[in-house]
């Protein structure tokens, strides 16, 4: 069987949905595409990444998105950043397997991650400046796996 997954949200509560669905499916012994398009990429930002020259509305987009995975609000009472610091607290408490661990299984099970190109190119992200391992594609690529699932979400 095979799952996809299309990541659009970057708050930190979607990212780690996404992930933990994303995991299991594995598990299971399915084959498992996510793809990563707009606000979904910042999770893919390295914390810290090279330069490059880019547009003025692009570098805004770049310095207003959070930058990787331990950035990321939650989609409700974010409160400034404080909601997500709590969640993560809470989800230590409960031994609860954090979104850096469940993004680095995900790696280590083969799930496909793939950037879209084209929201790339919107925001002003390059290659280098998103983590390691992933692919990058336009639609037609996610459409061309989705075409094979027999389930597709959307987060």
């Amino acid at each position: 069987m095979k799952k996809t997954i299309i990541l659009f949200s970057g708050d930190f509560d979607k990212v780690l949905a996404a992930f933990i669905i994303a995991n299991g499916a594995a598990a299971m012994g399915d084959d498992v595409t996510m793809f990563f398009t707009f606000w979904g990429l910042n999770a893919l930002r390295k914390p810290v990444g090279p330069q490059h020259k880019k547009s003025f509305l692009q570098g805004m987009f770049g310095g207003m998105m959070p930058r990787g995975p331990q950035k990321l609000g939650l989609s409700k009472m974010n409160f400034g950043g404080m909601g997500a610091k709590m969640m993560r607290r809470v989800m230590r408490q409960q031994n609860v397997t954090s979104l850096e661990e469940l993004m680095r299984e995900a790696k280590d099970q083969g799930i496909k991650m793939i950037a879209c190109t084209m929201s790339m190119d919107v925001l002003g992200f390059k290659e280098d400046e998103l983590i390691d391992g992933l692919e990058f594609a336009g639609v037609a690529t996610y459409l061309g796996e989705a075409d094979e699932s027999n389930a597709n979400l959307f987060i």
